[in-house]
């Protein structure tokens, strides 16, 4: 029986991306002097991939990722006003009311009394203090895990220090290279949650055929999904 259900927190609890692409439409029309949109999308694209190694995910490394791509495009000619309207977008992005996803309260509280339940979510760690605080569900998990990224060692790791087998572990999220394919790699069960919005970067192909693998059309359709692995093993 599956003991553990872990939970991804942007996308999948509540709403994040369509955020960040409100916030990129809004920058492209700042720079519609200097750049198409699509153009404009690539380059900020590209300066995103460069520095998630330096700034990790989130909406500090979005917003730097906005600046080094203006200075890019109009050849550091951006004026000053523009860059302190980009600045002033990520403080609106970061100030963002909570807006959890459908079906998500109800189905966590009936969830939580039989199942450990552990938020395992990625990104600026204050920012997601914040979303966590707000978002009213924080009491219902029973352990929170803000890492830098969600990889096959930091799943194993997160598992280990919560004495969980991954074969009694189940994650589910809104990301297939993120939420489901390192779980699967670490041994844990794997529901994959399509949010419709969707970052380009977290884009990845479904494990086509793993015995662990799952998909769930809604987030109210886990407790049934669940109860399947659980007769299945």
């Amino acid at each position: 029986m599956l003991t553990t259900l872990c939970f991804d927190a942007d996308d999948t609890l509540w709403h994040n991306e369509r955020f960040f692409q409100m916030t990129q439409a809004h920058f492209a029309t700042l720079l519609v002097d200097y750049a198409g949109h699509d153009h404009l999308a690539d380059r900020l694209l590209a300066a995103e991939k460069r520095n998630l190694g330096r700034y990790g995910f989130g909406i500090k490394g979005f917003v730097l990722s906005m600046i080094e791509t203006a200075l890019d495009v109009t050849e550091n000619q951006v004026p000053g006003h523009v860059i302190a309207d980009i600045i002033a977008a990520g403080h609106d992005m970061l100030a963002h009311p909570i807006d959890l996803l459908p079906g998500v309260a109800d189905t966590i509280a009936e969830l939580a009394p039989n199942y450990r339940l552990i938020l395992i979510t990625k990104g600026d760690l204050l920012d997601q203090e914040r979303k966590i605080a707000q978002s009213g569900l924080g009491d219902l998990f029973d352990g929170i895990e803000i890492v830098s990224d969600k990889t096959r060692a930091a799943y194993a790791e997160i598992f280990s220090r919560h004495e969980t087998r991954p074969s009694d572990t189940l994650m589910a999220g809104n990301s297939m290279k993120s939420d489901v394919l390192p779980a699967l790699d670490a041994g844990a069960w794997g529901i994959y949650i399509p949010h419709g919005i969707s970052w380009e970067i977290e884009a990845a192909e479904p494990p086509q055929g793993h015995p662990k693998y799952h998909e769930a059309a809604q987030f109210a359709d886990l407790p049934k999904i669940i109860a399947g692995i659980n007769h299945s093993i």
